[in-house]
């Protein structure tokens, strides 16, 4: 096993069309006015920018993300990520009742030197850093779509 690589995966069940869940996750600028963890978004052309995120652990992860794939229709947006993370991250959205189902998927290996010194020991608290990080942007995205 290699103890920088990590696979995450986060179903958000979302009170809202998926075409309006859409709409708010391709604006990836607007994150920091609604998930507290995404703590700047800069961004560098129409498919590109940098993202600085931070959760509970004391550390910030500073990435470029760049689009790789956008299709409304299907409900996917992807990008690849490099800098102090690499490799890539989704979303696909479903109908889901009476909203929307998505489904983030995201898979990563650290690059930043304090992460990767402390990966043996550390790596169920970045694991559950990275969950408490979602569950946020899950609740504040529901309250958003639920106040339009």
């Amino acid at each position: 096993m290699d103890r920088t690589r990590y696979r995450f995966l986060s179903l958000w069940a979302l009170p809202a069309p998926p075409a309006a869940v859409y709409a708010a996750l391709e604006r990836i600028e607007d994150y920091p006015h609604w998930w507290r963890q995404v703590r700047e978004v800069n961004r560098l052309d129409g498919a590109t920018g940098i993202i600085r995120i931070r959760s509970f652990l004391p550390y910030d992860i500073t990435f470029t993300a760049r689009e790789t794939r956008r299709d409304p229709v299907a409900g996917l947006l992807e990008i690849a990520v490099s800098g102090d993370i690499e490799g890539w991250a989704r979303w696909t959205l479903t109908a889901g009742g009476p909203g929307t189902l998505a489904r983030y998927e995201q898979v990563v290996e650290v690059h930043k030197p304090l992460l990767r010194r402390f990966a043996l020991p550390g790596r169920p608290l970045f694991r559950a850093n990275h969950r408490l990080m979602m569950r946020a942007g899950r609740r504040a995205l529901a309250a958003r779509l639920e106040a339009v």
